[in-house]
């Protein structure tokens, strides 16, 4: 995610003629322009073949079936002893 804003940034700043960036020319450095849009690509891509985003996903889904059954343990009186004063 962060490679796409930083080369939307870049893109606005080139456009926009502000900094270093605003001097650049697409006929001289074009593939610096479109260089955060690839490595973006080549991180989901490593991201899916690798499993790593299944592997966030289950563990979002166990924490959230964690807290449902705490929650419904606390409800019934189940949960973690609390301390008498």
């Amino acid at each position: 995610m962060w490679f796409i804003v930083i080369g939307v940034v870049m893109l606005l700043l080139n456009f926009a003629g502000i900094g270093p960036i605003g001097q650049w020319t697409w006929a001289d450095r074009w593939w610096a322009m479109l260089l955060p849009f690839a490595l973006a690509a080549a991180w989901w891509a490593w991201a899916d073949a690798s499993g790593m985003t299944k592997r966030k996903a289950m563990d979002k889904d166990d924490a959230r079936r964690e807290a449902r059954r705490q929650k419904s343990l606390e409800s019934l009186g189940l949960g973690p002893k609390k301390k008498k004063r």
